[in-house]
């Protein structure tokens, strides 16, 4: 009784503490009630009830560390920074509830140890990744055997303080079973009218989680329940540029993998296009995992060649790649050198950032069967029968047959045939590809689109732009057709992709046609 009032513990936190100490004073040495009592005593006594971590009054300091840790991130940084700013100015502001979601290797997790950093406080993270019990999160009832507190009252434990950065980790890989739903239980610990006083099961006294900022990652926001992204500030975590790359392999990652491998800067250099040529050949990815792997390939084997005496010093430059690290592992997806007919760039999204998608249309003499490959999901399905039907409707004003539906079997592809591919935003260039082939215009290859298509042949706003964007340029590409809406997202854009590429935005189909197809040559008939 005495240690726990010495401790000097919110009030009803000594009283709960003092009651169950009364107990144990009553009970048999030894017993297991008294055992269980013990260890509930001596886990709250663990906490550092109401002890805070000063954190970093200095804005500038701050911003300082936050580009110190990383490059780019601008959106993340610029949202601590204000956070920081205002509980200057309002100190009773509570934490913050952030997610960050973007692809693999973006640097989701790092932002928030260096958040940590930036604002002084302790960090702790907690990987929610196949967690499909909600004790796990609100603690085991203290009657069971065995139980323990659940992995935020942990948390707190192993930070030391009430005021931590919590980083709960793949919040979008928790699933359900018989045991509940962890993800109904984060909903108090997330909620910043609730939190005040969160309960675990094993504690049964409301512990103030107010005070910490909590920062979840997510792949995805798609699978993360409704109700739950809610109560979090969603912020988007894109792609990095080449040279976005470029610059973090040359703060980050060569000086760390340089430093592990034993190596001097004098030893091994590495010169932009030597890392543009890793950035295309070697890897195939958002972030730059991948990147420092091929990294520290080649400085595993200049480590090697100044051991065996081979050379004391090396540089990677371009025609290097090959000999250190083998064959390309990745080809690049250029534009054709001529127009054709029947086959159009399109642009897709995915995980591993953006990519050029060919979509092809032959017509041959037949009944009007439709027929779509390529491993097509149902919306990209839905999406080429729409732009059928708008050029039936339209057919006179587009140059086309008006019973092409009656004569022609037309044939939709889009490799690579293995890989599953969905989505609306591939609605424009089927279109297009179809009235290519069946007026007999070509298509310029200069040219590549995305967008929704609507029966009317608006043509709807499309998300991924940015990564799309890159596939464009790197396919050599010179002029994207994207819908009006999302022409807002390219002054955000990296200023290689700006000067690159010229955005045109429309909202009609026709405008597609007329500015990617070439005029219709006399006497031409479809294929």
């Amino acid at each position: 009784g005495a240690k726990i009032r010495a401790r000097k513990l919110p009030r009803e936190v000594e009283e709960k503490l003092l009651e169950e100490n009364a107990k144990l004073c009553k009970m048999q040495f030894g017993s297991p009630e008294a055992t269980v009592i013990r260890n509930y005593i001596e886990t709250c006594l663990e906490l550092q009830w109401g002890k805070m971590s000063k954190g970093v009054a200095d804005i500038k300091k701050a911003r300082a560390i936050l580009d110190e840790d990383h490059d780019g991130l601008q959106k993340v940084k610029e949202r601590i920074l204000e956070f920081i700013a205002v509980k200057q100015l309002a100190p009773e502001l509570n934490g913050q509830i952030l997610c960050l979601v973007g692809p693999p290797g973006v640097g989701k997790t790092s932002v928030a140890r260096s958040i940590a950093r930036a604002t002084g406080r302790k960090y702790v993270r907690i990987s929610l990744g196949g967690i499909r019990d909600e004790a796990e999160i609100r603690g085991h009832r203290k009657t069971y055997i065995g139980s323990m507190p659940g992995r935020i009252i942990n948390a707190l434990k192993q930070a030391g303080t009430f005021n931590p950065v919590i980083l709960l980790d793949e919040v979008d890989k928790l699933t359900q079973d018989v045991h509940g739903d962890p993800t109904s239980a984060l909903l108090e610990v997330l909620d910043a009218d609730q939190n005040k006083a969160f309960r675990d099961h094993f504690m049964e006294i409301p512990v103030d989680l107010s005070e910490c900022i909590f920062i979840a990652t997510a792949n995805t926001a798609a699978t993360i329940p409704l109700p739950l992204i809610d109560r979090m500030e969603m912020i988007d975590m894109d792609s990095y540029s080449d040279s976005e790359k470029i610059s973090i392999a040359k703060n980050h990652l060569i000086p760390k993998q340089l430093k592990r491998h034993g190596l001097k800067e004098s030893n091994l250099r590495f010169t932009d296009a030597g890392l543009t040529e890793i950035i295309d050949g070697y890897t195939k990815e958002s972030g730059v995992r991948n990147l420092e792997r091929e990294i520290a390939s080649v400085c595993r084997k200049t480590a090697r060649g100044i051991v065996e005496g081979n050379f004391k010093s090396f540089t990677f430059e371009p025609g290097k790649a090959e000999k250190l690290l083998g064959p390309r592992k990745f080809l690049p997806d250029t534009v054709y050198a001529e127009d054709e007919i029947g086959v159009v760039n399109g642009l897709a999204w995915t995980q591993l950032g953006g990519e050029m998608l060919r979509i092809e249309v032959l017509s041959m003499p037949g009944s009007g069967a439709l027929e779509l490959t390529g491993s097509l999901g149902d919306v990209m399905k839905e999406s080429a029968r729409a732009a059928v039907s708008y050029i039936r409707k339209h057919a006179q004003e587009l140059g086309v047959e008006e019973d092409f539906h009656k004569k022609y079997d037309i044939h939709i592809h889009v490799p690579e045939g293995a890989i599953p591919k969905d989505g609306p935003s591939a609605g424009i260039t089927i279109a297009t590809a179809i009235v290519s082939e069946l007026s007999g215009r070509a298509f310029k290859q200069s040219y590549a689109m995305t967008g929704e298509i609507t029966l009317t042949g608006r043509v709807l706003p499309i998300g991924g732009l940015k990564e799309k964007s890159m596939a464009a340029l790197k396919a050599g590409v010179r002029k994207v057709i994207v819908p009006r809406e999302n022409l807002k997202d390219v002054s955000e854009f990296d200023e290689a992709i700006k000067s690159g590429l010229e955005f045109i935005g429309v909202t009609r189909i026709d405008e597609v046609l007329s500015l990617a197809l070439e005029e219709k040559k006399n006497g031409t008939e479809p294929a």
